[in-house]
């Protein structure tokens, strides 16, 4: 971890930049940005000696922000869902507007205002990437798309402002990363993609899948996403260096819920669909060299996430 740093995190009420945000504030003077709608939030962010800054991306500039930042986290992100501020059908034409425009000026507004800094890490994701085979491995030089039935104008966003970054990294001379993240999950937020299925199975739900084969992802545990953030700062560059982010396994959807079904005793239930949450398998080779191995199985990464959020919940430890 870096020691004596000044560092801007933007979304670090969410799942992804929580954990390491709180870390980082141990040895660095770190400032928060957001709409903190959760006073508690914001309340225990202060009392970890992190100073917050009420911004909402859609509106709101910079300033009377300092600019003396030496590294910049970025994982704040307008969805173009309905209650991400848009408003409406995920699907219309102003949802994807919205998406493209407040992402690529708030990221454009933040970079230009942070243009000093050492180095600036923005979070993407791996949505960004072209249908291919489930069971495809994705590398960073793989066809991009947009293709995300369950939040269409997600990766749009993130597509358009991985442009608009690459753009100002060498316009400012910012050395930058882009990291297009995989399934995050952890003890915080909502957990991720294993507590979301996981909740839907306490309901009875069925969780959608293809109706051929599963879908495949490389899970990440946020205790992993923060130790590689000063490790994926020591890799920006100009031009932008670009890497996929996610752990250092590949599971099935259905195997991974099939395992959370073992672990609590709660039935899963599966239901083939053409609209999935669409998650992709990720070659790891260049991230393991940039940042390093993970040091969470996915298993044992899953099993202490649903303890965090589901205090009993865990009745077995399947072999």
């Amino acid at each position: 971890m870096p020691v004596g740093k000044k560092i801007l995190v933007t979304g670090a009420t969410g799942l992804v930049a929580r954990t390491a945000a709180e870390a980082l504030a141990v040895h660095n003077e770190v400032w928060c940005l957001g709409r903190f709608s959760d006073a508690g939030t914001e309340r225990r962010f202060q009392g970890r000696g992190i100073r917050t800054w009420r911004w909402d991306m859609a509106r709101d500039g910079l300033g009377g922000l300092p600019d003396d930042f030496t590294h910049v986290l970025h994982a704040a992100v307008e969805r173009g869902d309905a209650s991400g501020g848009a408003g409406g059908d995920a699907k219309s034409a102003g949802t994807f507007e919205e998406a493209v425009a407040v992402n690529s000026v708030a990221t454009g507004r933040l970079m230009t205002h942070c243009r000093s800094a050492e180095a600036f890490l923005f979070l993407s994701t791996s949505a960004v990437y072209a249908p291919q085979a489930l069971d495809h491995p994705h590398t960073e030089a793989d066809p991009l798309g947009t293709e995300a039935p369950w939040l269409p104008a997600y990766p749009v966003g993130k597509l358009a402002t991985e442009g608009a970054v690459r753009a100002l990294a060498v316009t400012l001379g910012l050395p930058t990363t882009i990291a297009r993240l995989n399934v995050a999950y952890g003890p915080h937020g909502h957990g991720g993609l294993p507590v979301i299925h996981y909740r839907q199975m306490l309901a009875g739900e069925p969780i959608a899948v293809p109706h051929a084969g599963q879908h495949y992802c490389s899970p990440i545990h946020t205790d992993d996403i923060t130790r590689h953030v000063p490790r994926l700062w020591a890799a920006a560059r100009t031009p932008a260096t670009v890497v996929n982010w996610g752990g250092d396994e590949v599971v099935g959807v259905r195997d991974l819920m099939t395992y959370v079904s073992e672990l609590t005793g709660v039935p899963v239930g599966f239901r083939p669909s053409a609209v999935t949450r669409t998650v992709v398998a990720f070659d790891s080779t260049r991230r393991r060299r940039l940042a390093g191995a993970c040091e969470w199985s996915w298993r044992d990464g899953v099993r202490q996430a649903l303890r965090a959020h589901f205090p009993g919940a865990v009745k077995a430890d399947p072999c």
